[in-house]
């Protein structure tokens, strides 16, 4: 009994690659029905390379159309000679997205800062970002007056956001003595703040 083997890639390649010349030879003959399944077969991978150029979704959906009419009008060009149906396709799109990219139709898409409305700065100002560093600077001397293992700890917990139980294992001890190190510790600073 034969066992069914499965084609090899090259082999499916060559299938696809003979299916889109012979599409392009009917929709440069006007068939219509030739250019919906050029589409169906191709949409995805140059929706890719105009996403690719243009990084905007928008921008690269109406490359994307603007495409397949392009196609229609140059099928007749085509030359499997001269290179794969889907090379010249891709070929096309490229030059499609570059285009749009110099005519600068993106740019002008782009609203300039004087149609922006006015935004209020939420910065803090200078005086509270130097409240802020002596609060900090406070803060770190009176992390130094704690036992060393004890501030690496409220660091951990706090700064590095490292639970209670993964600090107990870091430090290989109970969590119930990580929770009382914590406490503790936080105590301290409060009354050194």
């Amino acid at each position: 009994m034969d066992v069914p083997v499965a084609p090899s890639v090259a082999v499916v390649e060559d299938a696809a690659c003979k299916q889109l010349t012979a599409a392009l030879i009917r929709i440069a003959a006007g068939d219509r029905a030739a250019l919906t399944l050029l589409y169906r077969d191709t949409s995805a991978k140059l929706f890719a390379v105009c996403l690719r150029i243009l990084k905007v979704r928008g921008e690269a959906e109406d490359v994307l159309q603007e495409i397949y009419p392009s196609i229609w009008q140059r099928a007749g060009t085509f030359d499997a000679a001269r290179a794969s149906p889907m090379t010249w396709l891709v070929a096309i799109a490229r030059n499609r997205s570059i285009d749009r990219l110099r005519s600068g139709a993106m740019l002008r898409r782009v609203k300039t800062i004087d149609d922006v409305p006015d935004v209020i700065d939420s910065s803090p100002s200078a005086l509270a970002q130097i409240e802020d560093s002596e609060d900090r600077q406070r803060l770190m001397d009176c992390l130094g007056e704690l036992e060393s293992r004890h501030a690496g700890a409220i660091r951990a917990a706090f700064f590095d956001g490292v639970t209670y139980d993964e600090l107990a294992k870091r430090m290989n001890i109970p969590l119930g003595t990580m929770k009382s190190w914590i406490r503790r510790s936080l105590l301290r600073l409060r009354q050194c703040l």
